[in-house]
């Protein structure tokens, strides 16, 4: 009876030894990344487009608070264009529009809370 234990727990050890292997293995998988991966992540990007192009917006009011109101936070701080998605053209005229109603008091300037 004895011997046949100690058979049994030496082939359960070397049973969980191979399982340890394996599980060590695919966790140096992800070291070893494939390109394909990548390019799988690449594609669900979504490119952020200009809301101003894509409405054929060229002038902008800076009496639009509501419109302002989108590129502002609520410290008062203007979103970057990488953020909100306008393009150059376009984030030049909301930061300007911006400064005039930051000068008129119609929009705040930047609180520190």
């Amino acid at each position: 009876m004895d011997l046949e234990n100690t058979e049994n727990l030496e082939n359960n050890n070397t049973a969980n030894n191979e399982e340890e292997n394996k599980v060590k293995s695919d966790k140096k998988t992800h070291f070893n990344k494939d390109v394909n991966e990548k390019d799988r992540r690449k594609k669900f990007f979504k490119k952020k487009v200009c809301y101003f192009c894509k409405n054929n917006i060229d002038v902008l009011d800076y009496k639009d608070i509501k419109l302002l109101k989108r590129y502002v936070k609520d410290s008062g701080k203007i979103i970057p264009k990488r953020l909100n998605g306008t393009c150059s053209k376009h984030q030049r005229l909301v930061t300007k529009a911006i400064k005039r109603a930051r000068n008129i008091a119609l929009l705040p300037y930047e609180t520190r809370y």
